[in-house]
């Protein structure tokens, strides 16, 4: 499978959604301590980040062909 690479606006948005869906209660796709949300300051949108750097996101974005 080859890999994707997103445009910076695709990236802001799968943060950002991400991040919306972490601040309603989503449950974390990865394990961190108590520490580290302390660290961050327990901001979704660093979490949301985390999780998209290790690539673990369940989100796909579909690109229409010319």
């Amino acid at each position: 499978m080859t890999e994707q690479k997103f445009t910076k606006y695709e990236v802001a948005r799968i943060i950002g959604a991400r991040a919306l869906q972490i601040s309603m209660g989503a449950p974390l796709l990865i394990q961190m301590g108590e520490s580290d949300l302390e660290k961050i300051k327990y901001s979704p949108v660093e979490i949301a980040k985390m999780e998209f750097k290790l690539g673990i996101l369940p989100i796909t974005i579909k690109r229409p062909l010319p």
